[in-house]
């Protein structure tokens, strides 16, 4: 990969009241396992796809903890370094929960689903930084 060759993530950021849906990462996952995330992953679809960030939330959301979602807003982006040393494009997006009822889908992939206010996640010992940061983006987002 070149210098300026990138893996795009996409994390999908629902809320419900004022609780955010979060994962615990799997202790196999090749990054950041174990470790408290919105749902997301990588950007797999072919050249040409028309709305490909909006369609990865989705698809992510749908095979990661079952639920559906409508609108999906732009909310921030960032870049950083895998684990394994890949350059990575992570872009947060806000979505809009239509249907179904969060769990646990992927199990090598989540291994629990957790809904937190902003409050609890900033009080707890095992959150990275960067996701309280991401859901301040969010709370702005959404005029909190």
């Amino acid at each position: 990969m070149d210098e300026y060759g990138y893996v795009v993530n996409v994390d999908g950021a629902v809320v419900r009241e004022d609780e955010y849906l979060l994962i615990e990462r799997g202790a196999d996952e090749e990054h950041a396992a174990g470790e408290l995330a919105f749902p997301g992953g990588k950007l797999e679809t072919p050249p040409g796809t028309d709305d490909a960030i909006a369609k990865t939330a989705r698809r992510e959301l749908r095979e990661e903890v079952g639920i559906e979602v409508g609108a999906v807003t732009y909310v921030c982006s960032s870049t950083f370094t895998a684990d394994d040393g890949t350059q990575c494009l992570n872009v947060v997006t806000l979505c809009e929960h239509t249907g179904g009822v969060a769990q646990v889908c992927e199990s090598a992939e989540v291994e629990t689903v957790h809904w937190l206010s902003p409050e609890e996640l900033r009080n707890r010992s095992d959150v990275q930084s960067y996701l309280v940061e991401y859901v301040e983006a969010v709370e702005l987002a959404r005029g909190q």
